[in-house]
């Protein structure tokens, strides 16, 4: 099971940024008013498997808060897309995924890559 910390504060970028030298950390872009979006969170939440309980996750309604979804989006260097996850580690995206794209398998794949570093 997902227990999502939402994102509704913009200084909580930063604060994820810095969690993520610790632990890696998942952002998931949701539009609350597109269908695709609604499948991909489910999907996650379905798939999630308990392997990822080292990753912290949050949730952002990027309707509802538009100008952090942009402000991620720049903090990451990354081009804004919905719905979308960022794998966030020491301060850097190191994989971004949209829509059909978002799976947890691929999810876990990169963060063995990554962890076997």
């Amino acid at each position: 099971m997902l227990n999502w910390n939402i994102i509704d504060k913009q200084e909580q970028i930063d604060e994820i940024s810095q969690i993520s030298h610790e632990h890696p950390c998942l952002i998931f872009k949701h539009s609350t008013r597109c269908s695709i979006s609604s499948m991909a969170k489910m999907r996650l939440e379905s798939d999630w498997d308990e392997q990822l309980h080292h990753l912290q996750v949050y949730y952002l309604d990027l309707i509802s808060y538009r100008s952090i979804s942009q402000q991620i989006a720049n903090q990451f260097s990354v081009h804004h897309e919905s719905p979308q996850v960022l794998l966030i580690q020491n301060g850097e995206c190191t994989y971004d995924a949209s829509h059909l794209d978002i799976t947890v398998n691929e999810l876990q794949e990169v963060l063995e890559v990554s962890e076997n570093k």
